[in-house]
């Protein structure tokens, strides 16, 4: 909310006491002060740090090393190596690979790799209920060595909501990944807590990473409704009478 002050705090200028003096079109008023959202999450945390490291480390390149990355970035989105397309610097580069790089723990890239791409997952069943979550790729990768599959997962949402993978983040990721079922309930519950019926929608994105060049594929996109699991069959027949 906005007031206009008297001429008393006509020279008034900056914020205390959670007010703002501002001035706009020749106009100035005071209005409450903002302090934006300051809550993050560990996992926000987390990447913050990667990429504050990795940032800090391009000041460190050599001459050649920096013109290395900025040659292989005029060729990144040609290629569609990062999975989406778009102009990109050779900062722009080394900050994306080596995110992944480092993050599924190997070390730092100082020279670009050879980039060749990755291939998009398939389509994927999951099974949302009381009893089991499960996440089973219906095609494996055809070579999967030093590749991982990232799962990416929302909070339970309404029945109302047709939309929220942007607030998947992730939850689990499989080293060589196969068409083997992979059990996602205690990764999912330890960030996002249980489902139930009253938000039973989850919104996921996958992609494969290449853990050597931290390329990235398409990330596909899925959405399942949780179920309370079935109760388990009556045995057949009655109760045993006696002799």
């Amino acid at each position: 909310m906005k007031y206009i002050p008297s001429i008393a705090f006509e020279e008034m200028s900056g914020s205390a006491k959670g007010v703002t003096a501002a001035k706009n079109k020749g106009r100035k008023f005071i209005k409450n002060r903002g302090y934006g959202g300051r809550i993050g999450t560990s996992d926000q945390a987390k990447n913050k740090g990667v990429m504050k490291m990795i940032t800090t480390s391009w000041k460190s390149l050599t001459n050649e090393q920096i013109l290395a990355w900025n040659k292989a970035a005029l060729s990144a989105d040609a290629k569609s190596i990062l999975g989406t397309k778009g102009k990109i610097s050779g900062l722009n580069l080394f900050q994306r690979l080596n995110f992944w790089v480092v993050k599924l723990g190997g070390s730092l890239m100082l020279n670009p790799p050879t980039l060749e791409g990755v291939e998009t997952p398939s389509s994927a069943t999951i099974t949302c209920t009381s009893a089991a979550f499960t996440f089973t790729l219906d095609q494996p990768i055809t070579d999967n060595g030093g590749i991982y599959l990232v799962i990416q997962a929302s909070e339970g949402q309404s029945n109302g909501v047709s939309r929220a993978f942007g607030k998947a983040v992730q939850i689990h990721a499989e080293e060589e990944p196969t068409s083997a079922a992979i059990d996602i309930k205690s990764a999912y519950e330890s960030k996002h807590g249980t489902l139930g019926a009253g938000a039973p929608k989850v919104f996921f994105r996958y992609f494969y990473v290449n853990s050597s060049t931290g390329e990235t594929s398409v990330p596909m996109q899925a959405v399942v409704k949780w179920t309370a699991a079935a109760a388990p069959a009556e045995p057949a027949g009655g109760e045993g009478g006696g002799d």
